[in-house]
């Protein structure tokens, strides 16, 4: 398990990036086109604070969220301790407690599934995914939009080629989509910046970039089974 450096250490401010991404909800409208999740079981995996579990219990029949840091856990079970179709678990994405095709729709965003070495994971989705199922990975897409040069600066070790060829070759469709994130304030931008990159690098973001508004650019993976 490898530490995230932004969630794990600055949840009040990531809890604002949450709230700034995509508030067109373009990604929720790609994946609603792809595989509704209405009276089905969805596992958010890596749902950290639980920031998305009660958006998918407003349609699902269940909800499952699977965290392996124990805070973040804790607080997700803070968050929809009133929601009865939501429950919470332990366990990482190699290993997450799951019974065998139990779960309908899987939503990982920003959590483990990274491309090549994340295969022990791609391993779990085939246990734990029913035949008929579709599972969602969110990631960052390097090669445009503000925030992709900023990402490609602050992140040159993710080469975007090998990326996408990891995921093409195991049977993977990406559709990528341009968003925005979108914040109330300058302080909000500047502060969830400085949680993204380096010192350096967010100082100079910031020096260069007005408003608070960024366009960002993502692609959504997507596997039925």
């Amino acid at each position: 398990m490898v530490p995230s450096p932004n969630i794990w250490h600055h949840t009040a401010t990531y809890e604002i990036e949450n709230r700034a991404f995509d508030r067109p909800r373009l990604v929720e409208s790609a994946m609603r086109s792809i595989a509704p999740w209405a009276g089905r079981t969805v596992l958010d995996l890596g749902c950290g604070t639980g920031y998305h579990l009660p958006t998918w219990a407003q349609e699902a029949d269940a909800v499952i969220g699977v965290e392996p840091h124990a805070d973040l856990l804790a607080l997700a079970r803070r968050r929809t301790k009133r929601i009865e179709r939501v429950r919470t678990l332990r366990g990482t994405a190699q290993e997450t407690g799951l019974p065998d095709s139990s779960v309908d729709v899987v939503h990982a965003r920003w959590a483990y599934f990274f491309g090549p070495g994340c295969e022990p994971g791609l391993t779990e989705l085939d246990r734990v995914v029913r035949r008929g199922g579709t599972a969602f990975v969110i990631d960052n897409d390097p090669t445009t939009s503000t925030f992709g040069g900023w990402f490609a600066r602050g992140y040159p070790y993710v080469m975007p080629e090998r990326v996408e060829a990891f995921w093409s070759q195991h049977g993977w469709t990406r559709t990528p989509i341009t968003t925005t994130w979108e914040f109330d304030s300058r302080a909000d931008l500047e502060a969830v910046v400085g949680i993204e990159f380096t010192r350096d690098l967010a100082q100079e973001i910031c020096r260069s970039h007005a408003g608070t508004t960024v366009d960002y650019a993502v692609n959504l993976w997507h596997r039925h089974y």
